[in-house]
């Protein structure tokens, strides 16, 4: 099966002096750069309706149009795997994604992830980028996600999401007090030293972190955070960087350390949590047909409410 791509991006006035191939990466992200090079040279991606080289350099300003065409990729497996529908439409789709469920394939995850379970109930996704993912949520993260159904919805949240005006705000447990909300505009980017983790970093990509509480308990506080930027990790790496790591976090989280005056109750139920306490609570966007203004919520899932009920009991006991 074969679907035409049309879509239209105007490059951002701070890329100017890039090449032509590393900006269309950017902004093209659902696609590789070896195909988005050959789309350049056969004069598929074009620069204000002119074919240019790939290594062009830009001034921002300019109008990138991409008009190929996308077969289905038969290398992705569908998968009879359950999902939760919050929302669907014919151009959208909203998943309340659960704990230990991987949104694309990667090594390691080539089958039971979230894309296999889309292809499975919509098979005319697999002609669409990353069968219309547009952002992911971690393995262990929960909570909501947009998926796009058609080119021309994938376009408009992709450019909703380069422009930073997809609402998304996540709930987390903390570990320490935090004494008040702030913001993290710290740059992201891969930890010098061990590739399989982000940190903030001199040359990362921008990365900006809205929190405040909304709740403290002994050793811990129940937070509400809010992305203006969307970096890997990005929620966790921020309160790392503050020394307020995730509960539960196997990577940012530090050595397990059970604090002083838990109790038995919440010790075992800290012992038992082996995942960041992250969830997807809200999502909101502008629809991509009727342009209306929508927005979805997610209940805490079952795990995350228990160790706020074990973590408040322990306050309510002293």
């Amino acid at each position: 099966m074969v679907e035409k791509i049309h879509l239209t991006i105007e490059v951002p006035l701070e890329m100017d002096g890039k090449r032509l191939d590393q900006i269309a990466s950017t902004l093209f992200s659902d696609y590789s750069r070896a195909r988005l090079q050959a789309w350049i040279k056969d004069g598929q991606l074009t620069v204000d309706g002119k074919q240019c080289k790939p290594k062009v350099k830009l001034i921002g300003g300019e109008q990138l149009t991409l008009e190929a065409e996308l077969e289905s990729d038969d290398s992705w497996e569908a998968e009879d795997i359950a999902l939760d529908i919050v929302y669907e439409d014919d151009a959208l789709l909203v998943i309340n994604k659960p704990a230990g469920l991987v949104v694309h394939p990667a090594s390691g995850h080539k089958t039971g992830t979230l894309l296999n379970a889309l292809l499975f109930h919509h098979p005319s996704l697999a002609t669409l980028p990353r069968a219309g993912i547009v952002h992911r949520i971690d393995k262990e993260t929960t909570g909501l996600l947009v998926i796009a159904k058609t080119l021309l919805a994938h376009k408009s949240l992709v450019k909703q999401l380069l422009k930073k005006t997809v609402f998304r705000e996540y709930e987390a447990i903390v570990c320490g007090v935090m004494t008040g909300g702030g913001v993290v505009d710290q740059p992201i980017g891969r930890h010098p030293t061990q590739r399989i983790r982000m940190a903030v970093v001199e040359g990362g990509k921008e990365a900006v972190t809205h929190y405040r509480v909304i709740e403290r308990f002994r050793s811990h506080t129940h937070v509400r955070v809010q992305l203006e930027t969307g970096r890997t990790h990005q929620i966790r790496v921020h309160m790392s960087h503050l020394h307020y790591p995730l509960l539960g976090d196997p990577v940012y989280g530090g050595r397990f350390r059970l604090p002083k005056g838990a109790s038995p109750e919440l010790a075992d139920g800290l012992r038992r949590f082996k995942r960041q306490a992250l969830h997807a609570r809200t999502l909101g966007l502008i629809h991509p047909v009727t342009k209306e203004e929508m927005e979805w919520h997610s209940e805490l899932p079952e795990d995350f409410s228990t160790m706020l009920a074990l973590l408040k009991r322990n306050v309510d006991d002293d």
